[in-house]
C-alpha cells in the first residue's frame, strides 16, 4: 500500500507542478494558520470559517490543514498523493459554498461582490495530475520509492 501511495516516476516537469502547487498553498496556509503575508491567522480564519461560511469547526480545521501542511508535504514531496488530496477536497468544497455563486471568473476588475472559482479549477487540475502521477523528480517520495522498491518491481 504504501508503495503505491510514494510511486513516482523521475519526471521534472512534475516537480514543476508539485513546487508550484506547494509554494501557492504554503503561502496560502501559512496566511490562515501563521498570520503570514497579511493573513488573519488561526483564530482569526477559524471565526470567519465558523461563523461567516458555516463550515463545522472540525472541517474548518481540517480545511487549513489540508492548504497548510499540504503545502509543506508538496514542497518537500513527501506524501504528495495525501497532500493533494486534501487540497482537491477543500477546493471542491471552497467551489460549492463560497465562489460558485459568484460565477467563473475572479474579480479582476473589482466589479463582482467576491471571486469566482476559475483558480480553483486550476487547483483542481494539478491535483488530479498529482494524484495519478506523484511527486516526480526530486522529492522524498521519490527517494523512498528508489530505495525500497524500485529494485524490486
Amino acid at each position: 500500500m504504501f508503495q503505491k501511495l510514494i510511486a513516482t516516476r523521475n519526471d521534472l516537469t512534475l516537480t514543476v507542478l508539485r513546487l508550484v502547487l506547494g509554494v501557492v498553498f504554503f503561502a496560502h496556509g501559512a496566511q490562515q494558520v501563521l498570520g503570514w503575508f497579511g493573513g488573519s491567522g488561526y483564530a482569526g480564519t477559524m471565526q470567519f470559517f465558523t461563523q461567516v461560511v458555516g463550515i463545522p469547526a472540525p472541517f474548518a480545521f481540517l480545511a487549513l490543514m489540508a492548504q497548510f501542511l499540504g503545502g509543506v508535504g508538496l514542497l518537500v514531496g513527501f506524501l504528495t498523493r495525501i497532500a493533494v488530496f486534501g487540497i482537491a477536497i477543500d477546493m471542491l468544497v471552497a467551489i460549492f459554498t463560497v465562489h460558485i455563486r459568484v460565477g467563473f471568473f475572479m474579480n479582476w476588475a473589482g466589479h463582482q461582490n467576491g471571486e469566482g472559482y476559475e483558480y480553483h479549477l486550476l487547483a483542481l487540475a494539478l491535483c488530479f495530475i498529482l494524484l495519478v502521477k506523484g511527486s516526480g523528480a526530486i522529492s522524498l517520495d521519490r527517494a523512498l520509492y528508489k530505495e525500497r522498491w524500485a529494485e524490486h518491481g
